[in-house]
């Protein structure tokens, strides 16, 4: 367990709370002290709930340490199941609670309770959020599951299950909505939807599915790979992030459901490929982006990025360790070196390094990006409350690789506007000191321009990379000057192009000459 002020995945009873607040009638009982009670803050002010999670704390305090704390966890959960009636429980501990050891779960068995009551053992010191969702969801489906489908009537037609949308997942309600739309247009029902919205009573019927779709491996792949072998029932893996993949997933479907896709993909109403090959958007080709986020969107985004709007992908990674095999090997392929982390401060200082024009990532990248200057979008949890959107936005699906083109591409059309703004560069509202006003208006920018210099020199330092050897490049004064007077939208790039000049050609300063050289070269 690492101490950080920002993390990316909380430990693995958050990941259970995501798993019970998104079912019906399911209630949590957690063991845990004063002061691990702030996860209903998760639902309520972030995801804007308008009901407080189903979770019960003990909420024990260190007085309590020299009593009986597993009398105040039996307390709890008799208390629990007489106010809040449910038809399945879920006991556990936090992080802290784990420590002394009170085995909730044959505390619980002892109650005798009259509705499923299911132990959830978390490790909080060895793995996360993510993984502790997973998990809850693999318990209950293996936990309830256990009737064997029963046989098709004839003439039925094909079902499936769509399995991984949780709570305080990013744009999971919209994307099961198109995604059930979808299916349907090809004309597969939906069996159940898990764990969002299902019921105990739900999750008994996932069997009697003909096959599962998963759209977050995060959540649903252990459950699912436990159902192909307890019954049989094929999974469809293809994430449906972009109009290529969604294509891709309506003939998986469609192979596994034995109907024809083609109706469905003649009238898909997407707006992308058109989009993204119009004159409009010509100039957006190459534009160096990093991607990062949890495995499933970083890499369903980074092909989006490549293959549909023609970028540059300079980095991809993710925070959960538990896909990195997968990352690495799509890394691999777009010929960049994977970043697998959950530390800050490394995609903080990565980004820095490789001076992309857009950032795709978690709320901590989009905090990242404000501070360096770079146009962001986020893609993927840990999110704000403003990736919860009132309105209908989903990322997968047809309509979502619409939603996508918008949300990625908007930036950097309004920073080319900002050339625009150059001929009143003296005007107290448009000088480069006040930032580029798609990144926060009037806060001041420090990455768009570097400040006049004292009369004493103040290098402008950076770090220049030749195929050899990486040099420290300084920058005169007067080319620091030169350099603000170059148009927002490709002053990075001219600044990258000049350092890499000033390496290759060994020298330690960079003059308006040496800047002006480096032009001429670059336009040969």
């Amino acid at each position: 367990m690492q101490l950080t002020v920002w993390t990316y995945e909380g430990p693995p009873h958050v990941g259970a709370m995501r798993i019970a607040t998104a079912m019906k009638g399911v209630h949590f009982v957690l063991h845990a002290p004063q002061g691990d009670t702030y996860a209903d803050l998760l639902f309520t002010m972030i995801e804007r709930r308008g009901a407080r999670p189903p979770v019960t704390y003990t909420t024990f305090q260190a007085r309590d340490l020299g009593t009986d704390t597993a009398e105040i966890f039996k307390t709890a959960a008799r208390d629990a199941f007489e106010r809040f009636d449910p038809d399945l429980m879920l006991v556990g501990a936090s992080c802290t609670a784990e420590l002394i050891q009170d085995d909730p779960g044959g505390l619980a068995r002892a109650l005798n309770l009259p509705v499923p009551t299911i132990t959830l053992e978390l490790p909080s010191y060895q793995k996360k959020e993510n993984w502790g969702a997973a998990e809850t969801f693999y318990q209950i489906v293996r936990g309830l599951a256990t009737e064997a489908p029963a046989p098709k009537a004839e003439g039925a037609k094909p079902s499936c299950n769509i399995l991984g949308a949780t709570a305080l997942g990013f744009r999971h309600r919209d994307d099961v909505i198109e995604i059930t739309r979808l299916l349907n247009q090809m004309g597969i029902e939906i069996n159940v939807a898990a764990p969002m919205g299902a019921t105990a009573d739900d999750i008994r019927r996932l069997p009697q599915a003909d096959f599962n779709v998963v759209l977050y491996p995060e959540i649903a792949d252990t459950a699912a790979r436990w159902l192909e072998r307890q019954y049989g029932q094929k999974a469809v893996r293809t994430i449906p992030m972009g109009f290529q993949a969604t294509c891709e997933f309506v003939r998986e479907v469609a192979a596994l459901a034995g109907v024809d896709p083609e109706p469905v993909l003649a009238q898909h109403g997407s707006h992308m490929p058109w989009w993204s090959r119009s004159v409009d958007s010509n100039y957006l080709t190459g534009k160096r982006v990093f991607v990062f986020g949890d495995a499933t969107h970083a890499m369903a985004a980074a092909r989006v990025a490549k293959e549909e709007l023609g970028f540059e992908v300079v980095g991809l990674g993710c925070y959960n360790r538990e896909f990195a095999r997968d990352v690495r090997a799509c890394a691999a392929e777009m010929g960049v070196e994977a970043l697998i982390t959950d530390d800050y401060l490394l995609v903080e200082e990565t980004i820095a390094a490789l001076q992309p024009e857009l950032v795709l990532g978690t709320q901590m990248e989009r905090h990242i990006a404000k501070r360096l200057g770079v146009p962001c979008a986020v893609i993927s949890a840990p999110v704000h409350v403003q990736d919860f959107p009132a309105r209908y936005a989903p990322v997968m699906g047809f309509e979502g690789a619409n939603v996508l083109f918008d949300t990625w591409v908007h930036p950097l059309v309004m920073g080319l506007e900002e050339h625009l703004l150059t001929m009143f560069r003296e005007d107290f509202e448009f000088n480069d000191a006040a930032g580029p006003s798609h990144l926060g208006g009037h806060a001041k920018n420090e990455a768009a321009a570097q400040p006049a210099p004292e009369p004493e020199f103040v290098p402008m330092a950076a770090q220049a990379t030749t195929q050899e050897t990486i040099t420290v490049v300084n920058w005169s004064p007067e080319a620091s000057k030169e350099l603000s007077k170059i148009p927002f939208f490709v002053r990075g790039k001219a600044k990258r192009n000049t350092e890499r000049y000033a390496a290759e050609q060994g020298l330690e300063t960079i003059s308006i000459e040496a800047l002006y050289d480096a032009k001429s070269h670059f336009a040969r």
